[in-house]
């Protein structure tokens, strides 16, 4: 197996084989734009350093990032450890650990700047919600990470997105590099390519959610059907869902991503119509037998009984059924998810930090004892 490491960045990009794969032409097809024109005119939110790591046929991305503390998490630690956790303490139900919690992460976040938290490189970073993983082995994870730390000494290294039930060789070949494995969130998977996928009351819930479909007069819109036409409101109905009723520190995508998605490929976008108006849409990739949505939004002024979140998530569990994927449904809507038979998993990031002096690595060390000890045991209990 050939573990040599080579990295690209823009001025030597021209110098790339893109391999004939099909993970090879998706790679181009996203990573050559945004290399060339830069992250911010694609992603409004996430301003980054974007590299190629190239190990024999595999490419991965690389995000280099010095500070830039208004990034969407996707890149910056900082945002998604501190700002977008603030968001999320309402979940807990109790104004008093709200406010607690909060002034500690107030006292925290300024500590983690001084640390510089946010002077990182993330390794296979596509800059979605969920990063997917081409067939990488264990060796060749570790041997990019290290080829990455000795261009980037003064850097923290991340691998986001690992999850123990896909990632167990990775994780297990990067740990025993040196990495911390430091959580990041709960997830949810469905394992809608298993034929003894849920149970019967889950089989029955999907069954009823896909067919408010016919009783509200919508119809699925595949993706040839999505038009050009369509991408403003597509970009409407994503911000209504994943900007004002989420968060703004999510990617916020410019009507430029969402053409270079349906002129490329990169995402697969399905919508529902009726009288002619699109009212939900998503948008999902696959790689490696999984596949998952970071793009998914619906007209949140419409009633809730008209159920348009029950009815995409069913068309998408359908699609990835039909096409025989694993399903990674990302984090949220948590009960929803259980109900039709999604199996919680939790996601961490690999971080290599033992090269960086003390002063930078105490944070890292401090989430890392936090999220393990009290963190993931409070996600458990509350079944975030």
């Amino acid at each position: 197996m050939n573990n040599e490491v080579i990295l690209y960045d823009r001025a030597s990009l021209h110098e790339l084989e893109w391999p004939d794969t099909e993970d090879g032409r998706y790679a181009r097809a996203y990573l050559e734009p945004l290399i060339l024109q830069g992250t911010d005119r694609y992603i409004r939110n996430v301003e980054t350093t974007l590299l190629i790591a190239r190990i024999g046929g595999l490419l991965l991305p690389l995000t280099v990032n010095e500070g830039e503390y208004d990034n969407a998490y996707v890149c910056s630690p900082y945002t998604h450890y501190v700002r977008y956790a603030k968001q999320e303490l309402t979940l807990l139900n109790s104004p008093l650990l709200e406010k607690s919690l909060s002034v500690m992460l107030d006292v925290f976040g300024y500590w983690m700047k001084k640390s510089q938290l946010n002077r990182v490189v993330h390794i296979n970073n596509w800059l979605l919600s969920t990063n997917l993983f081409p067939q990488l082995s264990g060796e060749q994870a570790a041997a990019v990470m290290n080829k990455v730390r000795e261009h980037f000494p003064n850097h923290a290294i991340v691998v986001r997105s690992l999850c123990p039930s896909l990632h167990s060789e990775m994780i297990a070949a990067l740990h025993s590099e040196g990495c911390k494995l430091v959580p990041s969130r709960q997830v949810y998977l469905y394992r809608a390519n298993d034929p003894s996928f849920g149970n019967a009351k889950a089989r029955w819930l999907l069954k009823r959610d896909y067919e408010l479909l016919a009783k509200n007069g919508y119809t699925f819109v595949p993706a040839e059907d999505i038009a050009d036409k369509d991408l403003p409101r597509i970009a409407e109905l994503y911000k209504m869902l994943y900007l004002d009723k989420y968060s703004y520190d999510n990617p916020q995508f410019d009507e430029a991503f969402l053409s270079l998605a349906k002129q490329t490929g990169i995402l697969t976008l399905y919508g529902l119509r009726k009288d002619g108006r699109l009212d939900a849409v998503l948008g999902f990739f696959s790689r490696n037998g999984v596949m998952t949505t970071p793009l998914f939004g619906y007209d949140t002024t419409l009633p809730q009984s008209v159920g348009l979140y029950r009815m995409l998530s069913a068309c998408l569990i359908r699609q990835s059924r039909e096409k025989g994927y694993l399903l990674h449904e990302s984090a949220g809507a948590a009960q929803f998810k259980r109900n039709r038979g999604a199996e919680a998993d939790f996601e961490y990031s690999a971080v290599y930090d033992r090269h960086l002096p003390l002063g930078r690595r105490w944070c890292w060390s401090s989430l890392d004892v936090l999220l393990n000890r009290v963190g993931v045991p409070l996600m458990r209990k509350l079944k975030l």
